[in-house]
């Protein structure tokens, strides 16, 4: 076990950048085999025009404009950060100890490898739906620079179904609530939360949150069956649990609870049927 807490905290040396641009690179440097899971099938074709979830996609983002300068806004900012320090800093209120890459080493570890995973999988159904971003349908702000989400050798604008912010961060939650299954619900409520600030935001569609956090846990579902993978949680596991009593986290809990239990969704109108 020794050795193998060893090699995590190494790998995770490298694991101070968010896992997408490291995926790119490197389609299998997960837990799962080339080939071994094609996720695409498990969720719904991306919204075409003319189908009602398309609508009701543009309607979710007209409507979530008014959040814009608003906390709730500022905490979608915040979560466009995928870098690992700013995952740890996003789920220290959830677990209930300052998580930093420095005290959590293997966590870190284990996560950005599973994040392979779950990346690769949201790269194929991107290329596979090719869906537009909202903000280039209609017109309005965004909360990160939109040349964030240009792809420079693609030439164009990177595609937004489904959303690889929404399951990088549902990627942490899930990994985290089999650690700490005792604040699980904490986890997850803010694991949701942060695939919500994708449409807060305006980056993504509502459908593709959903669709981003279909796809990591369909990933996730074979990846924890791998015995890499739990030898793997079990030394993060035996990390965090040397951690609990230690530091509390470093934000305002209390707000982020408050803005978390938030209703962000707008109330959408339908037409009665006769």
């Amino acid at each position: 076990m020794f050795d193998r807490m060893v090699a995590l905290a190494a790998a995770a040396v490298l694991a101070t950048v968010g896992v997408a641009s490291h995926a790119a690179d490197n389609a299998y440097g997960g837990y799962l085999a080339p080939g071994e899971l094609d996720a695409t099938s498990v969720i719904e074709p991306a919204p075409r025009p003319g189908d009602p979830r398309y609508e009701a996609d543009r309607k979710i983002f007209r409507a979530t404009r008014r959040l814009v300068g608003s906390p709730r806004w500022e905490l979608a900012t915040n979560d466009a950060d995928m870098s690992v320090p700013a995952m740890l800093r996003n789920f220290s209120c959830a677990v209930g100890v300052e998580l930093t890459p420095a005290n959590a080493p293997m966590l870190v570890a284990v996560v950005r490898r599973a994040g392979f995973d779950t990346s690769y999988q949201t790269r194929i159904a991107k290329e596979a739906h090719k869906r537009q971003r909202p903000f280039t349908i209609d017109k309005g702000p965004v909360c990160q620079p939109q040349s964030e989400l240009y792809e420079k050798k693609a030439q164009r604008m990177s595609y937004d179904y489904p959303s690889g912010h929404t399951g990088w961060g549902w990627t942490w939650a899930l990994v985290l609530s089999s650690i700490a299954p005792d604040r699980a619900q904490q986890i997850l409520e803010r694991g949701r939360v942060y695939g919500d600030s994708r449409f807060v935001c305006g980056a993504h569609n509502e459908s593709a949150v959903e669709a981003g956090m279909l796809l990591a846990s369909a990933t996730m579902v074979l990846v924890a069956t791998k015995s890499e993978y739990q030898t793997d949680l079990a030394a993060a596991r035996e990390e965090f649990d040397a951690l609990r009593g230690g530091a509390p986290p470093a934000q305002n809990c209390e707000a982020e609870s408050a803005l978390l239990s938030q209703r962000v969704m707008p109330k959408l109108e339908t037409k009665s049927r006769r």
